[in-house]
Parts: C-alpha cells; sequence; structure tokens
C-alpha cells in the first residue's frame, strides 16, 4: 500500500494574521545562523502557510534543557540510577522511527544532580539535539535527565506532545541548516526561545498526532524493507567475492589452504604473503609544518578511501618536495588501505583520472611486484576484513589500527594472473550490477523521505485534512 498523495489547501494570504496563540501579537523572532540573524519564515518558511496561528513553543510548554555533573568529582559518578541523555544516545533518534526514549548510554547519580544545574524532567518532556548533532527529537518515556546539548519541552494543558514531536521533526532540515558553528554546529538557547509551533485546538492536536503516527509508520516499513534489500544485495557480493577468493566454482583437485577462514582451494593455486606479491608502504606523516610551504600538493586520508571507491571530492593538501614525491605519488592501479581511523582495513583501488595524488600515514599502498592483479587483492582483502580476520588475529573486539606489520604477512590464495582477470571480471560486472540496483533503492529511500516529511509538515500546520486522510482544495 503506497502512502496517500495530497492535495493540499491553499497557502493563506499574504500579510494574514498570524499573531502567537496568547494573543501577543509577537512578531516573528529571528534565529541566529551563519548569516545574522534571520526571520522566522526564513527558518521554516513552511509555517507562513499555517492554518493556525503560531506561538512560541515556551508559551505553552515549559523550557529547559541540561547539565553534566563535574567529571572531577569521582563522587558525583557512583552510583548512578537517574537515565541521563547525552548525545550517545543521539543514534537512537537518527531515523526518527524512535518516538519514545527510555535507555540511556550513561546514568548520572542524586548526588551529582544535586550538585550541578542537571535536571530531571518528566515523563512526556520532548527533547531536541541543539548541539553538533543538531534536529533530532523524541520523547521521554520516563523522567529523565539531559546533558547541556539538549533543549526540553514540558507541554502545558494546551500542547500535546506528540504533536510537538511531529513538529520539531517538521523543522529538522531547517534547524540543521541554520545551526551556527563551522565545525561544531550549535542552536543557542536564546534563540531556541524564539522557535514556534502551529497551535490548534488540543483534540485537533491529538487527531494530527494519531494520524501521523500510523502513516509515518508505513513510511518506516517501506523504508525498512528498502534497507533490507540493500543488506540482502551487499551479503550477495560478500558470498560472491568469497566463492571466488577460495575459487569454489574451479574444477580440478584441492588442497589445504591453511587458512582456517578460507579452507580448501584449487591445488594449483599459490597461497603466499600479501609481502610476497606486493609492496606495502605507509605514506606521510602530517604535522603542522608540512601543512604549508612550496610544494603543496593533494594528498588523500582515510576519508576519502571508502569501499571500492575513492572520494575526491574534499581533498587537503600537504607539501611534498620533488625529492620525496617518487616515494609518496600515487599510480595507477595501487591498492590503497586504511591502517585506522573509521574502519581499518577498508580498500580500494586508486583509478588516477588523471590527477596527481599522494597519501598519508593512514593510509596502506600496495602495489604489486609482478603480475598479479591489484583488484585480487581487493577482492581478498574485502573478504578478509568482513569475516574480521584482521580483528581475530588482532585479539581485539574492535581493531583500531591495522599495522603494516600486521598487513605484510597476511597469506591469500593466488591463481595465475589470468585467472585471476577472469574472475575479477566476474565480480566486476556483479559489483556493477550491485551498484545499479542500490543506486535505485537509495533514490526510492530518498522519495520516501521526502514524501514523509511532506506529510509531516503539511499535517502539522492544517494543510492537510486528517479527517479524510487528503489534502482539500480552498473553497
Amino acid at each position: 500500500m503506497h502512502p496517500p498523495l495530497l492535495r493540499v489547501r491553499a497557502a493563506a494570504p499574504a500579510g494574514g494574521d498570524r499573531r502567537g496563540a496568547e494573543g501577543t501579537g509577537e512578531a516573528d523572532s529571528g534565529v541566529v545562523g551563519e548569516g545574522g540573524r534571520v526571520s522566522l519564515t526564513q527558518v521554516a518558511p513552511w509555517l507562513a502557510d499555517s492554518q493556525w496561528p503560531t506561538v512560541p513553543i515556551r508559551l505553552v510548554a515549559r523550557l529547559g534543557s541540561g547539565h553534566t555533573p563535574s567529571r572531577s568529582n569521582p563522587e558525583y559518578w557512583r552510583d548512578c540510577t537517574i537515565p541521563w541523555i547525552t548525545l550517545a544516545d543521539v543514534w537512537q533518534l537518527r531515523s526518527n522511527q524512535v518516538d519514545f526514549i527510555t535507555e540511556t548510554k550513561e546514568k548520572i547519580s542524586k548526588l551529582g544532580e544535586a550538585n550541578s544545574a542537571a535536571v530531571r524532567h518528566p515523563a512526556g518532556t520532548v527533547i531536541l539535539s541543539r548541539t553538533a548533532s543538531v534536529g533530532f527529537s523524541a520523547i521521554m518515556g520516563r523522567d529523565m535527565a539531559t546533558s547541556q546539548d539538549f533543549a526540553t519541552w514540558t507541554c502545558g494543558p494546551r500542547l500535546d506532545p506528540r504533536f510537538l514531536l511531529h513538529a520539531l521533526r517538521a523543522m529538522a532540515p531547517d534547524l540543521k541548516r541554520i545551526a551556527a558553528g563551522s565545525t561544531h554546529k550549535t542552536i543557542y538557547m536564546p534563540d531556541v526561545e524564539q522557535l514556534r509551533v502551529p497551535l490548534p485546538s488540543l483534540d485537533v492536536q491529538q487527531r494530527i498526532a494519531d494520524f501521523l503516527d500510523t502513516e509515518t509508520a508505513r513510511f518506516d516499513q517501506v523504508h525498512e524493507l528498502r534497507k533490507q534489500q540493500m543488506n540482502m544485495v551487499d551479503e550477495g557480493a560478500i558470498s560472491r567475492a568469497y566463492a571466488a577468493v577460495r575459487g569454489e566454482f574451479v574444477d580440478g583437485p584441492r588442497k589445504d589452504s591453511k587458512l582456517s577462514w578460507i579452507g580448501t582451494v584449487p591445488a594449483s593455486w599459490r597461497v603466499a604473503a600479501v609481502s610476497h606479491h606486493f609492496e606495502v608502504e605507509l605514506g606521510k606523516m602530517l604535522n603542522e609544518e608540512r601543512a604549508k610551504g612550496q610544494h603543496l600538493r593533494p594528498y588523500l586520508r582515510v576519508a576519502n578511501v571508502q569501499w571500492d571507491h575513492v572520494d575526491v571530492e574534499e581533498l587537503a593538501q600537504m607539501n611534498f618536495p620533488p625529492h620525496e614525491r617518487r616515494r609518496y605519488r600515487l599510480r595507477e592501479g595501487d591498492v590503497l588501505v586504511c591502517e585506522g581511523g573509521s574502519w581499518p582495513g577498508r580498500a580500494a583501488v586508486w583509478d588516477s583520472q588523471g590527477l596527481e595524488m599522494y597519501y598519508q600515514k593512514a593510509l596502506h599502498r600496495i602495489r604489486p611486484r609482478g603480475t598479479d592483479l591489484p583488484r585480487w587483492l581487493y577482492y581478498c582483502l574485502l573478504v578478509a576484513e568482513r569475516l574480521r580476520v584482521f580483528a581475530v588475529q588482532g585479539n581485539a573486539s574492535t581493531m583500531t589500527h591495522l599495522t603494516r606489520e600486521q598487513l605484510r604477512p597476511q597469506r591469500f590464495p593466488f591463481p595465475d594472473p589470468a585467472t585471476q582477470r577472469k574472475l575479477v571480471e566476474k565480480l566486476d560486472a556483479a559489483a556493477q550490477t550491485d551498484r545499479e540496483v542500490k543506486d535505485l533503492l537509495q533514490h526510492q529511500l530518498d522519495v520516501l523521505a521526502e514524501r514523509r516529511q511532506a506529510l509531516i509538515t503539511a499535517a502539522v500546520t492544517g494543510r492537510l485534512d486528517v479527517t479524510t486522510a487528503r489534502g482539500v482544495e480552498a473553497p
């Protein structure tokens, strides 16, 4: 079943009455963005189309925030029993599919609460992340405290918490857009005070919340199905690569590879260390001095190296004098492997695209000594990483580095170059088909997200008649 198509009411005429529901007649107050103070309609332009008056949220809900008890006093962090929402909990809210939050990564103690500005808010309080990860919201499922990274609203009798939650989620893209700060985005509390919400009667708010709870759940079900399909594509790719790396469909006798994660391989295949067939070198270490100079050149970081893709959209520069260029300049076909960072072992093959490019020390550069194919090694690395071979050998549940000393002796199966080429061509063709399928699925996810957002915006502003679950034309 597809979400309903919407026909919306015509926008209210410009200059119509937009006074607050309390009769204050307050003008739309500004919010600080990077370009300075802007009007509310620039923050959330769709609020200008509200069929109901808008009111500052603080007039119909008690505005609050939170605090962090002093970390330097160990007594404040003993016997911690009070759930404490921090940015470490935002992962629960990123999908916008979790309406109520009840569990937190950290808790604080009653002593810490008493000796800080931390406040325990009652169940039903609505939260909004306002620093770093800006614009994520939920409702407290029980009495909880928050860090200073959140704004909170405890609704009065004229505002339904679920309606406010949906209204904040309608604002989320606008809040992210206008958050101040180049490194850590922030919406400051004086600006939070100016945020407004449409205010129909309470029974209308509750009908809208009921409607949106049901309809967004339908969107979320389709979203989850598409994500599952994307995961199935990834799982199929790993299965194909694993079968190829162990020569599963190669005819003839087999032998023990001596690798527990591979098992047997064709008897004619070599099983050898990476360093036997490839050079393994780390890049140049970055420091403040090397970030300037007369010989600045672009270089790749861990963030640039994704699985089977090198992102060259955002490149930093480092000083590479002429005598260093031979050592650190990349060549077509070099395999790049993340030594550390967010995903040790992640790999891609460099396609020069005509670019002069270098690399930093957080990356391994692997270059063939002979005729073995870089892309064959890429698929070996892919399978080994996904099977957690490196992590198991490192005896760690979470591996933070894949060092040169660990990578060079890694043993992989190597058929003759002609067989490598044949298997790689099949894997590459299948990978291209997978990319096309995932692009289509991602497009569908993007459309779902847009329609979900449009539905929420139309409902909370009264441009969608939820009693008939369809838009209505203005008379």
